[in-house]
């Protein structure tokens, strides 16, 4: 550390300033904006993020803190069971799930850092101790997984990006950050609840005439538990039901983003959030195994109009991501074919993720924040057979009838990426108003390195 230790500064920098003064900043050292009133050419080379700095961002994005508390009620009906995980991040996540993973590339490497449930149990402790000593490096050294050498990209073209992000997309000293949902685990943890005798929604497939989505047997009306009358508002579509897993996993992405904002303000770096939303661009560009779908059956459309697409020559083949795998490993596999057999097996293992002997509130319940994590495990009932059977039908159907689970979205999906780098203060003090930077900025260079910017070789200065 430098003498005026700058982690030391960042852990005293005031909450109040970094909400008032997180700005997207987006040009770097080295960076050029090509055209307009804004047009400039950065006068030095770019200087890539330390490691300490990536490390402090990455823990800011997804660093694991401890247990999650899990203050619920846990009798039956009450929903507490609805916990899939016991360890909390700087983030929040549905049912402690952490569906997002996230990538961070440089130009040297990408990384995966690896999730709560992507550890062993006993390590996890060794990891909070980490944070909590403030040993970030050596916690980024331990959370991440190398996936590729260098800095792979999706196209900056359109569709796979937009007009407005081309010039400043791919800094090549910056670091990218990317989180990846994983809806899966979140999808089928959802569905085993809200199945359950005391909510006892029903769903119907409204690219299909409404028709049970794989649940007659289990309808009111013949004799089972989900309620299948339209007038008690317990019936979705599958499009429904979907919309609210995307939209929760995509919410856990946000707060990856804004942390990384507050963050990059704290430590006076630049970055800013854009859009990464291409359904398979980013993923194909990571590795992920790749299948194809003919459109006709990505879409869900009826006989007739794929007979149509076919014969017209439009059902084209999509591309769908899988899984993550490296050299024999997998990485990230979500809860269906072909990580597990069938539906079936996925939704069993879910249940068995959370009731089986080392599950969440079985052997896994020490791990949690009580002082007496046997009078939970003992209060905590599983699912019953036939929220289980539901499940295992509905996910069947699904699968059988658009041949991928999810029905609407991959199961994997990027919405939006970040990027970090060291901001070039010349650009901003000729183009806008003093406050535009914030001092945490105008020192980052003195304080964090040592020094000003060098200048780059024989490069005319960048008048417009």
């Amino acid at each position: 550390m430098l003498p005026d230790d700058p982690l030391d500064r960042l852990r005293r920098y005031p909450l109040l300033d970094a909400l008032r003064e997180r700005r997207s900043r987006r040009f770097g050292l080295g960076m050029t904006l090509p055209a307009g009133p804004l047009g400039y050419q950065s006068r030095h080379p770019g200087l890539p993020l330390a490691e300490g700095e990536e490390a402090l961002l990455a823990f800011a994005a997804c660093g694991i803190t401890g247990p999650a508390l899990a203050d619920l009620a846990y009798a039956p009906g009450q929903g507490g069971t609805i916990m899939a995980g016991l360890v909390g991040r700087t983030i929040a996540s549905g049912d402690a799930i952490q569906s997002v993973a996230v990538f961070v590339i440089n130009a040297e490497a990408t990384y995966l850092l690896k999730r709560p449930r992507d550890f062993a149990p006993q390590e996890i402790a060794e990891l909070v101790a980490l944070a909590a000593a403030d040993e970030y490096q050596a916690l980024y050294r331990r959370s991440r997984v190398p996936v590729l050498a260098g800095r792979p990209a999706a196209p900056l073209a359109p569709p796979y990006n937009l007009d407005v992000n081309r010039w400043s997309l791919y800094d090549p000293a910056g670091t990218y950050f990317l989180p990846v949902n994983d809806l899966t685990l979140l999808y089928l943890n959802g569905v085993l609840e809200i199945f359950a005798e005391t909510t006892g929604a029903f769903v119907v497939d409204e690219r299909a005439g409404f028709r049970a989505a794989g649940l007659a047997r289990f309808a009111r009306s013949r004799g089972g538990h989900l309620a299948d009358d339209p007038r008690e508002g317990r019936v979705l579509t599958i499009r429904d039901l979907e919309s609210l897993v995307t939209e929760f996993a995509t919410i856990e992405q946000g707060m990856v983003i804004q942390n990384l904002g507050l963050m990059a303000q704290a430590m006076g770096l630049g970055g800013f959030p854009h859009w990464a939303a291409h359904p398979y661009g980013w993923l194909q560009a990571l590795g992920f195994r790749m299948d194809t779908l003919p459109a006709s059956r990505y879409l869900g459309l009826s006989r007739p109009l794929a007979w149509a697409s076919r014969l017209l020559g439009r059902d084209v083949p999509v591309p769908l991501a899988l899984g993550l795998e490296q050299g024999g490993q997998v990485l990230l596999a979500p809860y269906r074919p072909p990580y597990y057999r069938s539906m079936e097996a996925a939704v069993r293992a879910v249940v068995e993720l959370k009731f089986g002997a080392a599950g969440v509130f079985r052997g896994g319940a020490t791990a949690g924040p009580w002082r007496d994590p046997s009078a939970v495990a003992q209060a905590a009932a599983p699912p019953s057979p036939a929220a289980i059977d539901a499940t295992i039908a509905y996910a069947t159907y699904v699968w059988e009838r658009y041949g991928r689970f999810p029905a609407y979205a991959p199961p994997f999906r990027t919405v939006l990426g970040f990027q970090a780098s060291h901001l070039d203060v010349e650009f901003y003090d000729r183009f806008y108003r003093p406050e535009a930077l914030a001092a945490t900025q105008r020192e980052h260079l003195a304080r964090w390195h040592g020094g000003t910017p060098p200048e780059a070789p024989a490069r005319p200065d960048s008048a417009r």
